[in-house]
């Protein structure tokens, strides 16, 4: 039996269609898998921040029991708090925009507990309670968490971002509806050296 021009050619092209579809199935497998990462990161991201602000009425009753005269400091954490528990971003809105924003509201809770904090100064009997300190190491040991955390969240938008940029799978990317995700981003203030004066 002789084939002919045409069937060879039609096979040909189911051949060649079949291996674009497996190569398109394969990146898109492997996109999902990127992202899923970057949704897992966030979620620990959030957890991390969750801890921060879950330590926060804790803090704050305790600063109250001490500090009476302390009501604006203690009620600009309150407000900082409720600000910051309110600014929610879902994995799937992870851009440079909701990110700052999200990023902002935070970081009005962590300025907010930076002056909580030096209120202790000025009551020595609050240094020394044990509840503080331990509060204190508790909210230390989290900072640190928030940082590795989000360490840990750019880099894999930053391996994700790569993977979805690079061609040919950006026109995949795009076909697919695979979008580009935000980072966290250093607060203006870090780029300047703090002043010092004696």
């Amino acid at each position: 039996m002789k084939l002919t021009k045409g069937i060879i050619a039609i096979i040909v092209l189911v051949v060649l269609g079949l291996i674009v579809f497996m190569y398109a199935k394969s990146l898109q497998n492997s996109m999902v898998g990127k992202e899923e990462g970057v949704t897992s990161q966030w979620a620990q991201v959030q957890n991390a921040y969750q801890r921060r602000a879950d330590l926060v009425p804790n803090l704050v009753a305790t600063v109250k029991g001490y500090a009476t005269h302390e009501q604006e400091t203690l009620q600009a954490v309150v407000d900082a708090r409720a600000k910051a528990t309110q600014m929610n971003v879902n994995a799937d809105q992870l851009t440079e925009e909701n990110i700052k924003k999200y990023q902002e509201a935070q970081g009005q809770l962590g300025a907010a507990l930076g002056r909580l904090l030096m209120v202790q100064e000025n009551y020595p009997d609050l240094k020394a309670n044990t509840n503080f300190l331990a509060l204190q190491d508790e909210l230390t040991g989290t900072e640190n968490r928030i940082s590795t955390e989000r360490n840990k969240f750019n880099e894999k938008v930053r391996d994700y971002n790569i993977y979805i940029r690079m061609f040919p799978k950006n026109i995949f990317a795009g076909m697919f509806g695979f979008e580009k995700k935000g980072y966290f981003e250093a607060d203006a203030s870090a780029q300047s050296a703090p002043k010092v004066e004696f």
